[in-house]
């Protein structure tokens, strides 16, 4: 079994920056690295993986939009959505890129049933979804056996963006979102309670709070 997994809470930081300090994190790390988990939000902005169609992009207006190195298609970040980036070596871990993906739809499921919220996986649309909505995004990239990118659950935002997309590839896929279904609810307890479910479901010994910010 793995040891700890360390836990970064960023708060609201800027995308691109977020995203190349994850580049630089797993280009520089070794084989003794140990694995790390950022928490955060972004002020809002599209993201394109990299089997993104343009045509999914429907009327992004005055939301930015960035071509990013992750799987999959268009999603939205935005305040009030915990994104959590995924700094793991998989190879250490064990396991492939189809069951690190199956574990972390189990931590989300875990976490939104402690909220007595019934939510489910999808094979043909990797997610996490609550009544056919989804509530919950994946997109990952593992370079070298290591991963970066990760998930992105939405608790208590504003939806109305993912109205300008095709989320995730899927036209008029319904989006939704944890305070719609468990009423009002502490944002840093979700954060707390997915920490203690994304090291039961990884398999890790115990979590760590990392201080300090990202370079």
């Amino acid at each position: 079994m793995p040891g700890n997994l360390g836990f970064r809470e960023l708060g609201e930081v800027p995308y691109e920056p977020t995203w190349h300090a994850m580049q630089r994190f797993t280009e520089a790390r070794e084989r003794d690295t140990p694995d790390e988990v950022w928490l955060v939000q972004h002020p809002p902005i599209f993201t394109q993986g990299l089997a993104g169609k343009a045509e999914h992009l429907l009327l992004p207006g005055n939301i930015p939009v960035v071509q990013v190195d992750r799987g999959g298609q268009v999603t939205y970040h935005g305040p009030g959505q915990l994104v959590v980036y995924l700094m793991l070596d998989v190879r250490r871990l064990g396991f492939g890129a189809r069951e690190l993906v199956s574990r972390i739809e189990r931590t989300l499921i875990a976490l939104l049933a402690s909220y007595d919220v019934t939510a489910m996986a999808q094979k043909d649309a990797p997610g996490v979804y609550v009544d056919g909505a989804k509530i919950a995004s994946l997109g990952l990239r593992i370079r070298n056996g290591y991963s970066f990118h990760g998930l992105a659950l939405n608790v208590d935002m504003n939806l109305e963006p993912f109205r300008r997309i095709n989320p995730c590839g899927y036209a008029g896929l319904a989006m939704t979102q944890l305070c719609d279904h468990a009423g009002p609810i502490e944002f840093a307890e979700v954060s707390a309670r997915l920490r203690v479910q994304l090291v039961k479901h990884l398999d890790y010994a115990e979590q760590t709070t990392l201080a300090g910010g990202i370079d």
